[in-house]
Parts: C-alpha cells; sequence; structure tokens
C-alpha cells in the first residue's frame, strides 16, 4: 500500500505541500535559513560525543598557537642581531635552529589537527545520516506523499555532505583563529600600541565587507541546495520511469526539463561562487592598506629611535597573523553558510511528527483469526474532503471481500486504515474483537501479507527477495512457494535460477514475472491476512488461471481483502463491495448483486460488453 491511490491523492493536512514557483516548475524566491543560531547550536550538540576529541584538538590548537606567535618574535630578535653593522652570530644562529624547530614542529601539529578533525567530522556526519535513515522509516505515509523522492535523498547526502565540510573546515579554523587574534592582538600591544592603533584601522574594513557578503551568500548557498534537491528529483523521477520516457517520446522534453533546472542551479551556484568570491581579493585589498599605514608608522617611530627594525619585522608578522585569522573566519563563515542550510534541511526531516506511538498497554497480535470490523469509519486527508464517510462492514474471519469502484472512491483507503498507514479520522476498526489501536503496530503488520499492483523488487537475488518478508526461510521453503506462485518456470530458466541477481526493481525481469516473485514473497511470509491489490493486473490470461488457482489455494482460511477492477477475477468472493465516493453504495455476492440490477450489474455488464466488442 505504499501508494495510496483512490482519493490518497489529497494531502493530509499536517503535510507540508510543495506550492507556489517551485511546484509549478519555475524559479523559486531563496529563502534565509529560518533560524541561523538554532540550527548552528543544534549542530554543535553533535560534537557532544566528541569532547575527547574536540580537547585533544584544541590543545594541538593551543600548542600550534604559542608556537605561531613564537616565529615572528624570534624573527626580530634575528633581525636585531644583524642589525648595526655587526652580527651577534651566537644569537643568530641559536635563534634560528630555534625558529626552524618552531616550523616544522608546527607544520606536524596542523598536520595532526586536520587528521582528527577528518575523522570527528565523517564520525559526527555518519550518526546524522544514521539518525536520517532511521527516521525515514519511522515516517507516515503521508510524509512522502508530498514530497519528491529525489529531494528527500539529496537531504541524505548532499546537504549532510556540505555538514561534513563545514565541520571539519569551520570548527579547527573559528577556534585556531580566535586563539591567533587574541594572541596576535596582546603581542602587538607589547611590542607597539603605537603600531597596534595604525593596524587595527582595518578591523572595521573587514567586519562590515565580511558582513555585507554573508548575508548574500546566505540566501544563495539555501537556495542551491534546494534547486540541488530539485535537480536530482527529476534525475530519481525520469530514471524511474525511463520506459514510460521512451514510450511517449518524450526524452527530449526530459532534457530540456533537465537543462532548465540544471541552468537554474548553475545560475544559483554561480552567485553563490561569485559572491563568496569577492571576499578574498578585497580583503587583500584591506589587508595591504593596513600594511602600508603598518610600514609608514613603523617608519617614522624607527626614525625617531622609539622602535627598532627587529621590532618593526616582529609587528608586521604579527599583524599579517592577526589579520589573516580575520579572513580565514570571513571565509570560513561562507562554508559555515553552505553547511547551516544543508544541516536545517537534514532537520526539518528529523523534526518531521513521526507515525503515531503504540497506545500504554498495547498488545502483541498474536495467532489472529483475521475477523475484521469497520464501525461508522470516516477518514479525511483535509478537514473540508472526506474520503470515506461513516463505512461500516463485517469480514468474517477466514472470508474473501472484494472491493470493487471507480477510481478514487476509497477502496485502497480502507486497505490502508486496515493495516495502519493511516489511521481512521473517526470510528473504529477492530481485528479479531478488539480495536487495532490497541494492538503494537509491528505485530499487527506482521499479520498481513501484500501484494501491490506496482511490486517492488529490491536490488539483490531472487532468492533474497522471495525471503524478504521471512529472511529465516529455507531453500525448500523458498522453491515450495515460487512453485504455488507458478514463478518456479521461469527462474528455473535462468542461468542461476535463485541466485539471480537483480537490478533495481527487477528491471532485468517482465512486470508479469516480478508480479510472480511479489506474490511467492507474500506465499513464504504466510500471514494470516491478505491484501490483493489488483495483484494479477500485470499477468497475462494463461499465466492468470494459473496464478488464480494458487491464489485461492493461499487464501483458503484467510481473511482476504482483494482490490480489483477486472470483476471477473472476483466473482468467487463472499461478500463483494461497490464503494462509490467514500460510501458502501451495495454489498452482497456475485449472484446477489447481479439480480438486484444495480451498480455492480452495470460495470459487470459494460466491461463483459467492451470485451465481447474487442474480440468482435
Amino acid at each position: 500500500m505504499s501508494k495510496p491511490n483512490e482519493g490518497s491523492r489529497q494531502q493530509a493536512p499536517d503535510v507540508p505541500i510543495i506550492t507556489g514557483p517551485l511546484a509549478r516548475g519555475g524559479r523559486t524566491q531563496a529563502v534565509k535559513p529560518k533560524n541561523f543560531k538554532g540550527t548552528l547550536r543544534r549542530l554543535w550538540s553533535y560534537l557532544d560525543t566528541e569532547r575527547k576529541w574536540l580537547s585533544i584538538v584544541f590543545l594541538f590548537i593551543v600548542i600550534d598557537s604559542a608556537l605561531t606567535l613564537a616565529g615572528p618574535y624570534l624573527i626580530g630578535v634575528a633581525v636585531d642581531a644583524m642589525a648595526g653593522g655587526q652580527v651577534n652570530y651566537s644569537v643568530l644562529d641559536v635563534t634560528m635552529i630555534v625558529l626552524i624547530s618552531t616550523y616544522i614542529a608546527d607544520g606536524g601539529l596542523t598536520f595532526l589537527q586536520s587528521w582528527v578533525m577528518a575523522g570527528l567530522a565523517q564520525r559526527v556526519v555518519k550518526r546524522l545520516r544514521q539518525a536520517m535513515f532511521a527516521k525515514l522509516q519511522k515516517l507516515p505515509l503521508a510524509f512522502f506523499d508530498g514530497r519528491s523522492h529525489g529531494d528527500i535523498m539529496s537531504r541524505l547526502s548532499n546537504d549532510i555532505d556540505n555538514v561534513s565540510n563545514s565541520i571539519s573546515q569551520s570548527t579547527t579554523q573559528l577556534m585556531s583563529g580566535s586563539i591567533a587574534i587574541v594572541g596576535s592582538l596582546v603581542m602587538m600591544l607589547v611590542l607597539s600600541p603605537t603600531l597596534t592603533l595604525a593596524s587595527l584601522i582595518t578591523v572595521p574594513l573587514v567586519y562590515f565587507l565580511a558582513r555585507t557578503i554573508t548575508k548574500r551568500t546566505s540566501v544563495l548557498f539555501k537556495d542551491q541546495q534546494a534547486q540541488l534537491g530539485k535537480l536530482n528529483g527529476h534525475i530519481e523521477e525520469t530514471i524511474s520511469g525511463l520506459l514510460v520516457v521512451k514510450a511517449f517520446n518524450r526524452e527530449k522534453k526530459a532534457i530540456d526539463e533537465f537543462n532548465r533546472v540544471n541552468g537554474r542551479l548553475y545560475e544559483v551556484g554561480l552567485k553563490a561562487q561569485i559572491w563568496s568570491g569577492f571576499l578574498m581579493p578585497l580583503l587583500s585589498v584591506i589587508n595591504n592598506i593596513g600594511f602600508s599605514s603598518v610600514a609608514i608608522v613603523g617608519g617614522v617611530l624607527a626614525v625617531k629611535g622609539h622602535i627598532t627594525v627587529g621590532v618593526i619585522a616582529s609587528f608586521l608578522s604579527y599583524s599579517r597573523q592577526f589579520v589573516r585569522p580575520l579572513n580565514d573566519i570571513a571565509n570560513t563563515y561562507n562554508v559555515l553558510q553552505s553547511g547551516v542550510a544543508g544541516a536545517e534541511r537534514a532537520f526539518e526531516v528529523l523534526d518531521q511528527a513521526e507515525e503515531v506511538e503504540d497506545e500504554p498497554g498495547a498488545i502483541e497480535l498474536q495467532k489472529p483469526v483475521g475477523h475484521v470490523t469497520f464501525q461508522d469509519v470516516t477518514f479525511r486527508y483535509r478537514p473540508d474532503l472526506p474520503i470515506l464517510k461513516q463505512v461500516s462492514f463485517e469480514a468474517p474471519a477466514g472470508s474473501s471481500l472484494a472491493l470493487v469502484g471507480p477510481t478514487g472512491a476509497g477502496k485502497t483507503t480502507i486497505v490502508n486504515l486496515v493495516t495502519r498507514f493511516y489511521d481512521a479520522t473517526s470510528g473504529t476498526i477492530l481485528i479479531d474483537g478488539r480495536d487495532i489501536k490497541s494492538y503494537t503496530r509491528d505485530s499487527l503488520r506482521r499479520s498481513f501479507g501484500i501484494v501491490l499492483q506496482d511490486t517492488y523488487l529490491f536490488s539483490g537475488t531472487i532468492k533474497e527477495n522471495i525471503k524478504y518478508g521471512k529472511p529465516d526461510a529455507t531453500d525448500a521453503e523458498v522453491s515450495a512457494a515460487a512453485k504455488l506462485a507458478n514463478a518456479d518456470a521461469f527462474i528455473s530458466r535462468l542461468p542461476k535460477r535463485y541466485d539471480t541477481p537483480l537490478s533495481e526493481n527487477g528491471g532485468n525481469l517482465s512486470q508479469g514475472q516480478r508480479q510472480l516473485l511479489a506474490i511467492a514473497r507474500v506465499i513464504l511470509a504466510d500471514p494470516s491476512i491478505l491484501i490483493l491489490d489488483e495483484a494479477t493486473s500485470s499477468i497475462d490470461t494463461r499465466t492468470e488461471l494459473h496464478i488464480q488457482e494458487a491464489l485461492l489455494s493461499i487464501m483458503k482460511g484467510r481473511t482476504s481483502f482483494i482490490i480489483a477492477h477486472r470483476l471477473n477475477t472476483i466473482r468467487d468472493a463472499d461478500t463483494i463491495m461497490v464503494i462509490d465516493r467514500g460510501e458502501i453504495a451495495e454489498q452482497g455476492n456475485h449472484s446477489s448483486l447481479m439480480s438486484q440490477e444495480g451498480t455492480y450489474f452495470r460495470m459487470f455488464s459494460n466491461q463483459f460488453k467492451n470485451l465481447e466488442s474487442a474480440l468482435e
């Protein structure tokens, strides 16, 4: 029941529906992160379990920063050792040895920082991706009804990759940059307060430049992620439906749509990169202005004898160390914007309401008899649009109940409710005399075997797909189920038989063969209640006769819900319910309904009249 047709195309009221330009395929209006600081704090909370490694990285950064701060001071000592026309070789030799050792140690610590942070970032992202994938398994079907699967996949992959890059790059840059700024400022004040004032004139310029650019890039990066999700959605949809695309000669249309979305992504990405690329060149100009002011003021002070040439050399290095972290932090903010945009899209999924938890005291549904009762059940996806209206019926244990009616009448919605893929808006659904909400959801769903009109097979072997509902089944049980489903014949003709690998969704098999495997999968699971949603619609007439025999065999002793448009397949059902506009229009067996000459009679007569016309 993964695709609730029958009127369920209407969205649940608590599920956001994509509307506006994006839904119409037009240009989207970029939106800033809704809560940048909140998202950043939440992202930081994922680092809680990495405190030990963060402490080690911080220790490395402190030591590395101390070595970095020592470098300019040693350069000044070396310059003063050569000043005045006389070289103090003993001081110069020791200073150079210490300076070289300092730079080697600095390089080693920088490597260790990167190594530790890379592992830390990957572990955090691994947990975030695991949490998001686990969340997807717990979300109701209504969540997926209103969203592109490609966009969901983009959140799980591309957006979280951006988070990884943000953590690995931004964390060390922010920590090391903060320490370097404070340390350099202290050393600059110690050397010369006057030169310090001269160098600080660039700080306001850096701040306003970074603020202006990042304000723009935050919008563009958010839009870029949204467009990437839309592009992934189009790719996933086109590849999944490639047979239909080719059948209707829509390749050019698919390419044009791809080019349009890809072009929009190009435009937004280009703008984001251009705006973020403005930052470093402009910062370089501001830095050069700062260095020029330091050189001019330092020259005047040196001429007057207030400072030495070595102090100027040291100060210029410290000034560069002071400004460089400002530049790095400003540039890191762009990376952070992209990471926060990705994290926000991931957190939007994590914050979605999960399926309603089992009620307190819910019990396991063990050895169900299969007596199903609907009592005044009403269901709405929207308050103003009821799909089912006070539906009441009873399916005794072991009986077969066929649901017929026009598309959108509510047939599939009924089986979606009995399996608790959705919960009824009002009314009660009972199995074996108890409200289905009093059972645990897992035990309830284990009681059902479902064969859909659109069969889905997973990548893996034929055997693995048949065993999907019963992983511990033996090879003999798998073979027996396949024979009962009439699938063993075509499987035996394959080179690797049951070990034949399947491509995605069994693309290397025919639709009918995929349907046979789905039926074998249900047979092996041995459920108490069967749901057959157009289970034989994709099978040729000859094969259908064999499948009908197999289905009749496994339906014995089991309550069965059969949704069918081909009315000849449900003539032997114990009860046939005609659903029309969410209500039970007629109910009875085939003979009684035909004798009433009502809706079912007209449907059946028209169907066979059309068949006879086609044969003529």
